[in-house]
């Protein structure tokens, strides 16, 4: 990226003026040598974004932004619906409420590491995972619809977790106002087979253990320090969240000039959010969200079980559940005025400061936690929400380490079987059905993720907490 294109505002934050067609600027947060290594991609699609009707203050892109289809992936923009407002299904993205939790399990490394093989097989065979993978699972109608509309309250209603769970998730495990009837039937055939599994792409469930702590009190808090193993799971909405993307993209497409707006990229598809497609596709844009907190909770619910043979008197609660790509309707102070606004969080993560509303009681003294995912060869992070984001970027910050390729030129590159060797060699034992997908996935397809965090730490986005290695990745 040509850093002049940009004018400085901190070490950490750079904006682009609007011009052109947008509305508002253009605001990237990032240190000097991310925002160089990003692709220019990044910069016309943030000025895209910066274009549509009724957005407010700025369109932002986080640290670990890249190029993605219409919006940036790490981006975030928020619209009203009183001045004309869209909504937009590439600003959502096709992986709905693809999201990461961690649980905690009261285990040391060591304890691990004297099962470590075992653990990585009872996890393997436990966890369906890879492309249109399938698992024990079958939803009839009735059952698809009380998912949709209920989320991880409907799946540990049906015994797969606890009522605690539920104070850990953000919504409290379900999103309101889903609509299971604005879901197409064939969206709903891609997804009666695939509650419980992981997937393929970038996700992953790992064991990890706490490296390093850089805030105790608020570590404490969390219930995080070094040695301990804590299991991150990273997942989405499957085929039913990729179906409504792709639907409702074509849709949203064709009637576009309907309502008069003009399209920068047709890839950002979008309707005004009062408008009958915009309140369809918000509705089954929210049962979108439900399946992926649904399908997250009985992963964990598999988890638990596999966690369980090996170890019998194990607990493992849940620390958070945090989603990425998703809409909400949302307050924020604008301008020195409270606001309910439409925030497309695409590959970012809500991190909410203390003292926040909508934060469980735990976390209300302390602030929202923000889990970052990193990559098999990597670490990932846990960050904690700051009062500043809310100015900063309508309380949001990165979601994890960010592609700095694609993946065709990932597999060109290395070899999934070499890969999982050397990743053995280091301690990580690494289990998936696809040995092109690891490739794909290679630590080294994606930028560093400690200086991602680094910059949303020193942007005031969110502030790191501690830092985890991962022991055993089961990949899809």
């Amino acid at each position: 990226m040509d850093v002049q294109r940009f004018e400085r505002m901190t070490d950490f934050a750079w904006r682009l003026p609007a011009q052109g067609a947008m509305r508002v600027p253009g605001v990237i947060y990032a240190s000097e040598s991310l925002l160089r290594d990003m692709d220019d991609k990044v910069g016309e699609q943030l000025a895209n974004v910066a274009a549509l009707p009724g957005i407010v203050s700025a369109a932002y892109a986080m640290p670990d932004a890249h190029w993605g289809y219409g919006f940036p992936i790490g981006g975030v923009a928020a619209f009203d619906a009183a001045e004309g407002g869209v909504i937009s299904a590439g600003g959502v993205g096709f992986d709905i409420s693809c999201g990461v939790r961690t649980l905690h399990t009261g285990l040391m490394e060591a304890d691990v590491l004297a099962v470590q093989e075992e653990l990585a097989e009872q996890l393997f065979w436990s966890i369906p995972a890879g492309v249109g993978s399938t698992g024990a699972i079958r939803l009839n109608s009735t059952e698809m619809h009380d998912m949709l509309a209920g989320g991880a309250r409907w799946a540990v209603g049906r015994g797969w977790g606890c009522e605690e769970d539920l104070q850990r998730i953000e919504e409290q495990g379900c999103m309101a106002g889903a609509d299971p009837d604005a879901v197409s039937d064939h969206a709903k055939r891609r997804q009666r087979d695939e509650m419980g599994t992981l997937g393929s792409g970038n996700h992953y469930l790992e064991v990890q253990k706490v490296t390093e702590v850089y805030d105790a009190e608020t570590a404490a808090a969390f219930g995080l320090r070094p040695g301990q193993i804590k299991v991150s799971i990273h997942c989405g909405s499957r085929g039913l969240g990729h179906q409504i993307g792709t639907e409702f993209l074509t849709r949203m497409a064709k009637t576009a000039g309907q309502y008069g707006i003009s399209l920068p990229d047709r890839e950002l598809a979008c309707a005004p959010i009062d408008s009958p497609v915009g309140q369809r596709y918000i509705g089954a844009m929210r049962a979108g969200i439900n399946c992926a907190l649904a399908n997250r909770q009985i992963i964990t619910h598999l988890t638990r079980q596999a966690f369980a043979r090996l170890f019998p008197d194990v607990d493992m609660p849940l620390l958070y559940d945090v989603s990425h790509n998703t809409c909400k309707l949302e307050t924020h102070e604008i301008d020195g005025a409270q606001r309910a606004v439409y925030v497309h969080r695409k590959g970012a993560t809500r991190a909410l400061g203390p003292g926040h509303p909508d934060l469980p009681p735990a976390f209300t003294a302390i602030g929202q936690p923000v889990l970052i995912g990193g990559t098999m060869g990597t670490a990932s992070y846990i960050l904690v929400g700051t009062r500043e984001s809310e100015q900063r970027a309508f309380s949001s910050a990165c979601h994890g380490a960010g592609r700095a390729m694609s993946r065709h030129q990932a597999t060109r590159q290395w070899r999934g079987r070499a890969l999982r060797d050397e990743l053995a060699q280091r301690g990580i034992l690494v289990r998936s059905p696809s040995d092109r997908g690891i490739a794909e996935e290679a630590p080294g397809a994606y930028k560093d993720v400690g200086g991602v965090v680094e910059s949303a730490d020193r942007a005031g986005l969110a502030r790191r907490v501690a830092r985890l290695e991962p022991l055993i990745c089961i990949k899809g």
